[in-house]
């Protein structure tokens, strides 16, 4: 069983981008952000919270909407065409989810984007979770 991601990161069709404190150690590490945009052949690229900072700087954030922790919004701004306060904002091939429990509604649309809908309101429905319209 692997214990460590494959380099380059264009073997895989999905990459997840989490966020937390350590974001902001990484945006400055030259080495990790030219790693992260070898995922630019990946088919879905998505972050939670301030993970959308890494992919704003690895360049896939450039000409679209994204979100982030409203903590980190005026730090996003840098990255992207325009800061949506939204809980997931979907822009192409790039999703990225607001704040740490918007990762629940990231991986109730990946599960509908795989799956069906029907897929997704069995699970939402599990969890005994409401989405926001």
């Amino acid at each position: 069983m692997p214990t460590k991601v494959a380099e380059p990161l264009d073997t895989y069709d999905l990459l997840i981008v989490p966020g937390g404190f350590g974001t902001r150690t990484l945006i400055k590490d030259k080495v990790f952000i030219e790693w992260l945009k070898t995922a630019a052949a990946c088919e879905l690229k998505t972050s939670v919270c301030t993970g959308s900072l890494l992919l704003g700087a690895a360049g896939f954030l450039k000409g679209k909407r994204a979100t982030t922790h409203p903590n980190a919004f005026a730090e996003l701004e840098e990255y992207c065409e325009r800061v949506v306060d939204q809980r997931i904002v979907v822009e192409g091939d790039v999703v990225t989810a607001r704040g740490v429990t918007s990762g629940i509604d990231l991986g109730l649309y990946l599960v509908e984007s795989f799956v069906g809908e029907e897929g997704k309101e069995k699970i939402r429905k599990q969890m005994d979770y409401l989405m926001e319209s």
